[in-house]
């Protein structure tokens, strides 16, 4: 059997679990064989900006609801991984990624504590050091290969 693949989730690719239907899907198929992860951050940064882009696609309270549920559901196959866990890696992720978008030290931070790739739309992460995937490539990556 194959090695199991690894991948960091940022809270796009989490919001994008939510709202879309290729994302979750991409998950569900791949989790008897991956391991999928998010620092805190951005789980709460996907909690704190989900209502607004619920509410701007014409979306009421129930569908907030709705989305929050479904973003409680994702993170049952993807593991919250708490600030002990990556804040070691500050440093380093800040040096490799500050000039861009000092705001995603964590997601950095948090591939280099769990030594794995980025799942990832944003390209701040690009030339970090750090493999990163886009949702149109992540499956090749995935793929359960002896």
């Amino acid at each position: 059997m194959a090695s199991e693949r690894r991948l960091v989730l940022d809270a796009n690719i989490l919001m994008r679990a939510v709202l879309g239907r290729r994302v979750r899907q991409i998950i569900e198929t791949h989790i008897e064989h991956a391991a999928f992860f998010a620092p805190d951050v951005a789980f709460a940064d996907a909690r704190r900006h989900l209502p607004d882009v619920v509410r701007k696609r014409g979306g009421d309270d129930a569908a907030v609801v709705a989305a929050l549920d479904m973003l409680d559901a994702v993170a049952r196959n993807v593991e919250e991984i708490e600030t002990e866990a990556y804040e070691p890696h500050r440093s380093a992720a800040l040096a490799r990624i500050e000039r861009r978008d000092p705001d995603d030290w964590p997601i950095l931070a948090t591939a280099m504590a769990m030594d794995c790739p980025i799942w990832t739309e944003d390209n701040d992460f690009f030339g970090t050091g750090v493999p990163t995937w886009t949702s149109d490539r992540v499956e090749l990556y995935l793929k359960d290969e002896d």
